[in-house]
C-alpha cells in the first residue's frame, strides 16, 4: 500500500471515529431528552390532576347551584301565584262586603220611596174626590172655540 492510500485510510478511520462519537453523543442527548420529557410529563400530570379535580368539583357545585336556583325560582313563582290568588279572593270578599249592604240599603231606600209615592198618590186621589166639581158653566168658559 502506498503512502497516499494509508493517508486516505487514516482519514476514513478518523472520520468513522468522529461519526461514531457524534452518534454516541446524539444517543446520550436523546436519552437525556427522553428523561426530561418523562419528568415534565410526570410533573405536569401531578400538577394538572388537582386542577382537573378542582374543576370537576367546581362544575358539580355550579350544577348544584343552578338546580337550587331553578327550584327557588319555581318556589317563588308558586308563592307569588298563591299570593295573587289570595289577594284576588280578598278583594272579591271586600267588594262583596261593601257592595252587599249597599245594594240592600238601595233596595230598602227604593221600597221606602215607593211607599212614600204610594201615600202621595192616595192623598192626591182623596183630594180629587173631595174637591168640588166645577159646574158646566165654568167648563164652558174655559172652552175656546
Amino acid at each position: 500500500m502506498t503512502d497516499t492510500g494509508e493517508l486516505f485510510l487514516g482519514i476514513i478511520a478518523f472520520a468513522v471515529v468522529v461519526m461514531a462519537a457524534i452518534q454516541v453523543a446524539a444517543i446520550i442527548a436523546g436519552v437525556r431528552l427522553a428523561r426530561r420529557v418523562e419528568q415534565l410529563a410526570t410533573q405536569l400530570d401531578q400538577e394538572i390532576k388537582p386542577l382537573i379535580a378542582n374543576l370537576s368539583a367546581l362544575s358539580s357545585e355550579a350544577a348544584r347551584a343552578a338546580a337550587l336556583a331553578a327550584r327557588q325560582a319555581e318556589r317563588l313563582d308558586r308563592v307569588f301565584g298563591e299570593m295573587i290568588d289570595r289577594v284576588d279572593k280578598t278583594l272579591a270578599a271586600a267588594q262583596e262586603f261593601v257592595t252587599g249592604p249597599a245594594r240592600q240599603g238601595m233596595a230598602i231606600l227604593a221600597g221606602v220611596r215607593a211607599l212614600v209615592d204610594s201615600f202621595r198618590g192616595l192623598r192626591e186621589a182623596t183630594r180629587r174626590r173631595n174637591a168640588p166639581r166645577p159646574s158646566i158653566d165654568e167648563e164652558e168658559s174655559l172652552f175656546i172655540g
